[in-house]
């Protein structure tokens, strides 16, 4: 049987969740990544379906301490998190908060000058943006770079009729993971958003995870600069 966790890196673990159904139809994989921090608390990035595997598997790699959705569009399988680990603590990226009053959250990723992830992630706002504002992060352990929505990857075939027509358009099934047209669109502020990438170019990424795609295991740092040429 398979484990229900895969290590990625250092300190570092992925799993793969249902797909979901987002506006227009649209099927998209979930994938979810597990960090231990310093004194083995772990940090969930963009929480997924949760299993009683799932959940067992987690446990037995320390105590969950964060429950960080990257986005607002990432929220869906909060609550029961929150449920399954009423200890740990919930961060809002911007937006969240207004789109679902109902979650309690005990911080926020916009302002925070010193996360309790500090020693072990950097992290960047990277906003502008009319669909969301992501945070990106970099665990330092695996030089692996975390994008949520605005790098994706779909294999051909993934999508049929229409939906094929449209994803090939917005650029989702490229050659390799790039960043789909409608946020290129989306941008309001191309010059803060060009700030916030090259303080991510910055690191120095072996590594790319993204929510929707296959993992760049390699060479992320060249990766992130073809990715995001067209903002230069």
């Amino acid at each position: 049987m398979a484990s229900i966790l895969t290590q990625f890196g250092p300190e570092i673990w992925t799993a793969n969740g249902p797909i979901v159904t987002a506006a227009g139809g649209f099927h998209y994989p979930t994938r979810m990544a597990v960090i231990r921090l310093s004194g083995d608390q772990l940090f969930i990035w963009s929480p997924i379906a949760l299993t009683t595997e799932l959940q067992a598997a987690v446990r037995a790699l320390g105590d969950v301490n964060c429950l960080v959705p990257p986005n607002s569009l990432h929220h869906v399988f909060l609550g029961e998190w929150q449920r399954a680990f009423p200890q740990a603590k919930t961060y809002a990226p911007p937006g969240l908060r207004e789109k679902r009053p109902g979650i309690a959250f005990d911080g926020d990723l916009a302002d925070m000058s010193s996360p309790p992830w500090s020693a072990d992630l950097k992290q960047v706002v990277i906003g502008g943006n009319l669909i969301t504002t992501e945070v990106v992060f970099f665990h330092l352990a695996s030089r692996t770079v975390l994008f949520c929505d605005l790098v994706q990857h779909f294999k051909p075939g993934w999508f049929a009729g229409w939906r094929a027509v449209v994803a090939r358009l917005d650029l989702m099934v490229n050659a390799e993971a790039s960043v789909p047209r409608k946020f290129r669109i989306a941008f309001t502020d191309r010059q803060a958003a060009r700030a916030s990438i090259q303080k991510i170019l910055a690191w120095p990424a072996d590594n790319v995870l993204m929510a929707h795609g296959d993992p760049i295991i390699r060479e992320g740092q060249a990766f992130l600069r073809r990715a995001f040429r067209w903002l230069s």
